[in-house]
């Protein structure tokens, strides 16, 4: 069970994450993460700890599927909590198909959205030296320029 001072309760928190906060999105679910540090705190007041909530809607199954991928992931964010820096705010957000996924599945897709999040490789950056498989030979599109490389 998530501590109670860890829960997302207010509207206003969760539209704040969502709407104000960034997004991962993976197969299974969308995290969206608003950083406590955006939030000014004046001098002698403590930061508030790490808060989740979760968004688990009637296309991912009925009331039990429901409960039930609910549970898996309020465990799943107990044991992430303390990545997270205090003061966060965190929406998990379960798409259709989580309905009929298993608890290592939920648990591989939180990682990777929490990881892209928290300061992982952003998407579309690469490390120097990788090769990546979208690209052509061609280089970028450039127009203007005869990217067949014809010879005149």
């Amino acid at each position: 069970m998530l501590p109670t001072e860890n829960r997302l309760r207010r509207r206003e928190d969760f539209a704040a994450a969502v709407r104000r906060g960034r997004r991962a999105g993976r197969p299974l679910l969308v995290v969206h993460f608003r950083s406590g540090a955006t939030d000014p705190h004046g001098p002698g007041e403590s930061v508030p700890p790490a808060r989740a909530g979760f968004v688990v809607s009637k296309a991912v199954g009925n009331a039990v599927v429901r409960n039930k991928v609910q549970r898996r992931l309020r465990h799943l964010m107990r044991d992430r909590l303390d990545r997270l820096p205090a003061g966060s705010l965190v929406v998990v957000r379960a798409l259709p198909c989580a309905g009929d996924a298993e608890h290592d599945q939920l648990a591989r897709d939180l990682d990777a959205a929490l990881e892209r999040l928290l300061g992982g490789v952003p998407k579309g950056c690469h490390p120097p030296g990788a090769v990546t498989g979208g690209g052509s030979a061609a280089g970028p599109r450039n127009p203007g320029r005869d990217p067949g490389g014809s010879a005149q």
